[in-house]
């Protein structure tokens, strides 16, 4: 059995998504527009988005069951943005059930440009009344999940969904997306955080990502990685500071593939596979979305993934 393939269970894992949805209307340009100047795109379209919406999607697509837990705008019918986001969601056969509808906020909202290296610029609108919302049942969200990823975004929705899962004695994957405090309890719930580079740049003012990680280690005994776009994600394994390279791809569109990440790390964990091959699993999965134009829109599925991997070693 490869370290890609799903050992053989008798139930497919359910995980459970908590955090933050968007409406993503994406430009694509030749280069980014200057201070005070403009740029003509050449291409539009507008897509679901958020690490905890990209996850799911993701999950789904890898062979997962998902669970979705969000605060949108409400209530339906009056809030156009919430109701597109979560009919895009059931198509993608994703249980919509945890999400919260609150009377009259607004769904997050970006407006992202993507250049021809595939790097992006992203300005995102977040309603303030969301950062206030709370599950009405974490016990329940979580009961039937047999792990649970969340992102920092709102993190008085998700930390009462995180304290549940431990109770449970479930994985409980942090996406550190947010720059936070070094002291956020969050990272001492999760039994796994991950860290994008620049969230873990600015929550420990340290330039150096291994160095980041060894500071946050005097404050959680959590598994703990990073990711560095193009670069190998750097993790420790006790004391030591591992790398696990990325693959070769070309990238054209760079915008989820965090939260493709993530998610792939959060299955493959829940699948029974270890840290080290779940970080290689999640690494084919992110980077088969950054060679194709969608956001978390076009991410892979489990065939897919499988196939890179079998192809040989990381770049």
């Amino acid at each position: 059995m490869t370290s890609a393939s799903r050992p053989k269970k008798t139930r497919v894992p359910a995980i459970l998504c908590a955090g933050i949805i968007v409406l993503d209307e994406v430009f694509q340009v030749e280069r980014f527009p200057p201070p005070d100047g403009k740029a003509q795109a050449q291409g539009f379209f507008a897509v679901n988005g958020g690490c905890a919406g990209n996850a799911a999607v993701a999950i789904t697509r890898l062979g997962g069951r998902t669970i979705l837990a969000s605060p949108l705008g409400g209530p339906a019918g009056e809030d156009a943005n919430g109701d597109r986001v979560l009919a895009a969601l059931a198509r993608e056969q994703i249980d919509c059930s945890g999400c919260v509808r609150v009377a009259g906020a607004a769904t997050p909202l970006s407006a992202i440009f993507i250049d021809t290296r595939g790097e992006r610029m992203i300005v995102t609108y977040r309603d303030a009344r969301l950062a206030t919302a709370t599950p009405a049942d974490p016990q329940r969200l979580v009961a039937h999940a047999d792990a649970v990823l969340a992102d920092n975004r709102f993190p008085e929705f998700v930390g009462p969904i995180c304290a549940a899962a431990r109770a449970r004695g479930l994985t409980t994957v942090l996406d550190a997306d947010r720059p936070t405090r070094v002291s956020d309890e969050l990272f001492r719930i999760a039994t796994h955080v991950v860290f994008s580079s620049e969230c873990l740049r600015a929550t420990t003012g340290l330039d150096d990502l291994g160095a980041g990680l060894v500071r946050m280690r005097s404050e959680t005994a959590s598994f703990l990685a990073v990711t560095n776009g193009a670069n190998d994600v750097l993790w420790l394994d006790g004391p030591t500071l591992r790398h696990s390279p990325v693959f070769a791809v070309e990238a054209v569109d760079t915008l989820g593939a965090g939260d493709v990440f993530h998610g792939g790390f959060t299955l493959a964990l829940a699948e029974g596979q270890g840290n080290a091959a779940s970080l290689r699993f999640a690494a084919a999965a992110a980077g088969l979305k950054c060679a194709r134009l969608g956001g978390g829109t076009t991410a892979p599925y489990r065939a897919e993934v499988e196939a890179l991997i079998a192809q040989g070693a990381p770049c």
